[in-house]
């Protein structure tokens, strides 16, 4: 979708630690400007057996809206041609002599139920940017609440609340920073996988920097600028196991986590110059995240990924044949393309990840 004109810049001031502007006034694809032909042809390197892993869950995982009650599990219904049902819909009652059998139907999705990329406007934070004293909901390189990314609950021009327009109608779209962007990369690149579980086991486990680098150093893993890190942890397994019947309880105390409060964490996110982060767990970082201070996120990782580097995340990705493989293979890095719908407006998207080696 296009950019709403703006006469004046976003922002004067940004986020300590950003990357606001580092790739343009106007860029909407934060660290994803790093998948430069370079960082494919390294990916394309990696493939070696000609093997392919798909990397992503059925999409009516992990099962009914126990883990969020905000998001439900796909609907399939089928469409209607002509008056008639449009499965199995034989055609002769349409058309005389007609031989063909047709069905069509249509999905009402959640898209960030299972397997997803969040896009940059998925997660923002309050952040005085014009440095009046009065913060804004912002996202990514200045972009605002209300004004790029706009939901039913703001007022229209005339102090009215927006409502819905003709049956059908959409009554929300991020006009910058939608899942578009990212859709129109291919998003393919280097894939380098972190195995947590090998190291971890299912037990719950914040990993904080310490614990990281120890899994990096043991497994001789090395993060470059450009590269996709996958984070397995054995999360989506359990989910799996539990055949569309999640138990939060249990689930809440499964597999390892980042600990988004962790500033060194944080900080080698952004020294790595990694391009994008996905994990087989939930939502990559512990939820709810270890007790902070009122004034700070709830979702520190998000709001340090998404807010403030362009970094999109990827959750409930199925990593573990892949990454059983690789540990097998002594190997870490693979090719991967991974692009979500190219469904403008969106700030998340079911996605089918591939892994090549």
């Amino acid at each position: 979708m296009e950019q709403p004109p703006h006469t004046q810049p976003r922002w004067k001031h940004r986020p300590a630690g950003s990357t606001w502007g580092d790739f343009g006034p106007d860029d909407q694809l934060g660290r994803l400007n790093l998948l430069t032909p370079e960082k494919v042809r390294q990916g394309v390197a990696e493939v070696r057996e000609g093997l392919s892993f798909a990397l992503s869950l059925p999409l009516d995982y992990p099962g009914g809206s126990a883990l969020n009650p905000a998001r439900h599990p796909p609907v399939l219904r089928p469409t209607v041609r002509r008056g008639l049902v449009n499965f199995n819909c034989l055609l002769a009652e349409l058309d005389a002599g007609r031989t063909d059998v047709m069905s069509d139907d249509l999905a009402i999705l959640y898209l960030q139920y299972s397997t997803q990329w969040d896009s940059l406007a998925h997660a923002g934070s309050m952040f005085d940017a014009n440095g009046d004293g009065l913060p804004e909901a912002l996202y990514y390189n200045g972009y605002a609440a209300g004004r790029h990314v706009v939901g039913p609950q703001h007022l229209d021009d005339t102090g009215v609340p927006a409502t819905p327009g003709a049956a059908g109608a959409s009554t929300s779209a991020a006009h910058a920073l939608g899942i578009e962007n990212m859709a129109r990369t291919g998003v393919q690149g280097r894939g380098v996988m972190i195995d947590l579980r090998a190291h971890l086991g299912d037990s719950r486990t914040l990993v904080g920097y310490d614990t990281l680098m120890r899994v990096l150093e043991a497994d001789g893993v090395a993060v470059e600028p450009g590269d996709i890190v996958c984070l397995h942890t054995g999360f989506a397994d359990v989910v799996l196991g539990m055949r569309r019947h999640p138990d939060p309880a249990v689930l809440q105390n499964a597999c390892a986590v980042l600990d988004g409060r962790d500033e060194r964490l944080l900080q080698w996110i952004t020294d790595s110059q990694l391009a994008a982060i996905a994990a087989d767990n939930y939502a990559v970082e512990g939820l709810p995240a270890r007790p902070g201070p009122a004034c700070c996120a709830a979702l520190p990782l998000h709001e340090h990924c998404l807010f403030k580097l362009g970094v999109h995340l990827g959750e409930l990705w199925h990593l573990t044949p892949l990454a059983e493989w690789l540990r097998a293979q002594g190997r870490h890095r693979f090719l991967l393309t991974a692009p979500p719908l190219n469904l403008p407006g969106a700030v998340g998207s079911p996605v089918t990840p591939v892994a090549t080696v």
